[in-house]
């Protein structure tokens, strides 16, 4: 597994969906700054890699997870791979926004969600899971039963491992963070002396860079 998590991170390396840059840090929405930024929705463009990703999405899901009956893509990056995902396993699908439209029918669940139904959510990138798990409240609102949810990336951070456990959702990702620092060493897109730079972010962004 490992191998395929660090083929995968070699492949978003490729598209520049990952990028690293120890000496030039991200400035993230949040305000953390950051060596290390990821846009999984570059992969979109790429019909080798969105196949891949849309691929191991789907074995992801066959291995780690029993029947379900629809697929919820979060929006707004996940929408268009949770819906090649539905589409790949004949699945219905609908997206979750990040909150209610103010108008019309003020839907925060677009498509049909029929009540009781067990859901499968598709993320495409995991950070601190504060709106993966906003997600999965508004689909549990709505009457559905979670029984998963699979990501294209994770960072790992505690935080989020944390805030999964508390929430009791089985989160399951195609590629990791030290899996993508491993796959960007191998290739030669960082040196070395970028791992110390780059890990002592992971253990505390929030404060990184001040």
């Amino acid at each position: 597994m490992s191998e395929k998590k660090e083929f995968i991170a070699s492949q978003l390396l490729k598209i520049s969906a990952v990028k690293l840059q120890p000496e030039a840090p991200f400035t993230w929405a949040s305000g953390w700054k950051s060596p290390f930024y990821c846009d999984n929705r570059k992969a979109l463009s790429y019909p080798d890699v969105r196949t891949l990703v849309c691929d191991s999405l789907c074995e992801l899901i066959k291995e780690k997870f029993g029947e379900f009956d629809v697929v919820a893509g979060v929006a707004t990056g996940a929408i268009a791979q949770g819906a090649l995902v539905a589409d790949r396993l004949d699945k219905p699908f609908v997206y979750v926004r990040s909150s209610a439209k103010d108008h019309g029918l003020a839907n925060l669940i677009e498509g049909y969600l029929e009540k009781g139904s067990k859901v499968m959510v598709v993320e495409d990138l995991i950070s601190t899971g504060g709106s993966s798990l906003k997600a999965v409240e508004a689909l549990r609102n709505a009457g559905s039963e979670v029984v998963g949810m699979v990501a294209s990336f994770t960072y790992g951070f505690p935080v989020a491992e944390e805030a999964f456990a508390k929430a009791e959702v089985q989160l399951e990702t195609l590629t990791d963070y030290q899996s993508m620092l491993k796959a960007a060493l191998a290739s030669g897109y960082i040196k070395e002396e970028s791992l110390d730079t780059l890990n002592e972010w992971r253990k505390n962004p929030s404060e990184w860079g001040k």
